[in-house]
């Protein structure tokens, strides 16, 4: 999968790296990781603040690349993200190891500990979200964004059972994700809210407007919300308008001084920053981003790399960006200017 490509010390002569931050950059909160962060901390965390899903790094050979990966962390963690979530979607969750997850986790935590909170991605059949969750309460991590479970369709009592059984075996808050076949409705959400103390967070990644209205309505102050879907900022104004204020952002994994701008400028109401960003950014950025399945992670790796930050490969099944993709990625990042 890797053969041919430059190693990482190769690829930082090809494209210097950018800026650290000033000082004046806006820093996050400073927690400490010696005790686990409680639910309502975490839902803290979830009510403002724009959060960040870091790649995870792999060597040439598709392994995972803990000394790339804690570098990745440490230039991320000062640029103001108020929390990063490690093995994510973007982190590719989906292709992680029962072995490598637990490294991954401990490392963020490690590298980011009094910097900057973690949130660790957990999914997959239920057994399996169960070992991830409980591994990331273990290595100190301030709470578990549930992804969805693998394949299989199931219908809401059968969703619901999924959920509770996470919630319940930890302590530490916990972040339910509606995306793809794991979508919960408003009446399940409910039920599980009252059952499982520490499920403070949902996350949309559907895009369903009348289902985030129904659920925000029934649901209140009981979560926090997040808007989650591919290159967030496209849909951060109306999702701001629905109540959820606050979203992720993956192209913060090689623009963050962009990333940030764009969120302060959806924070402030300011349209016309928002307008020209989409215009000479983000929507040429999904011209690129929709030219292939599973490109909503390969063009971000693809972006780290242009920056001098390289992540390695991807893994299968996913696949990377044709030679003509990157160059027109390279020349919208170049136009951004400077990330400092």
């Amino acid at each position: 999968m890797g053969q041919g490509r430059r190693g990482r010390a190769d690829q930082a002569r090809l494209a210097p790296p950018l800026d650290q931050p000033t000082d004046t950059r806006p820093r996050p909160l400073q927690f400490q990781t010696t005790t686990h962060m409680n639910p309502q901390e975490l839902k803290s965390i979830m009510g403002s603040g724009l959060l960040s899903f870091p790649l995870t790094d792999f060597d040439a050979e598709g392994n995972f690349d803990r000394k790339g990966y804690a570098e990745r962390l440490e230039w991320l963690a000062p640029y103001g993200a108020t929390a990063l979530f490690a093995a994510g979607g973007t982190g590719e969750f989906f292709s992680l190891t029962a072995d490598e997850y637990p490294e991954i986790i401990q490392t963020a935590v490690d590298t980011c500990r009094g910097k900057v909170p973690i949130i660790a991605g957990a999914g997959g059949p239920t057994r399996f979200a169960i070992q991830c969750a409980q591994a990331a309460e273990k290595a100190g991590a301030h709470g578990v964004l549930l992804l969805p479970h693998y394949l299989t369709e199931a219908g809401q009592e059968g969703l619901a059972a999924h959920v509770e059984a996470v919630c319940r075996s930890v302590k530490f808050g916990v972040i339910v994700y509606n995306r793809g076949q794991s979508k919960l409705y408003p009446a399940t959400l409910e039920k599980l809210a009252e059952r499982c103390s520490n499920l403070v967070g949902f996350k949309d990644g559907i895009g369903d407007i009348e289902l985030m209205s129904s659920i925000h309505l029934r649901m209140g102050d009981r979560f926090a919300y997040l808007g989650g879907l591919p290159t967030a900022e496209v849909y951060a104004a109306a999702y701001k308008a629905l109540g959820t204020p606050v979203y992720s952002s993956a192209v913060f994994n090689f623009i963050p001084r962009t990333a940030m701008d764009f969120y302060r400028a959806v924070a402030d109401d300011d349209m016309a920053t928002q307008h020209r960003l989409l215009k000479s950014f983000f929507m040429p950025y999904l011209e690129i981003r929709n030219q292939g399945q599973g490109y909503a992670v390969s063009i971000v790796k693809a972006g780290a790399k242009i920056v001098g930050h390289d992540a390695g490969p991807v893994r299968t099944p996913l696949t990377e960006l044709k030679k003509n993709e990157c160059e027109a990625l390279a020349a919208l990042i170049e136009a951004l200017g400077p990330q400092q």
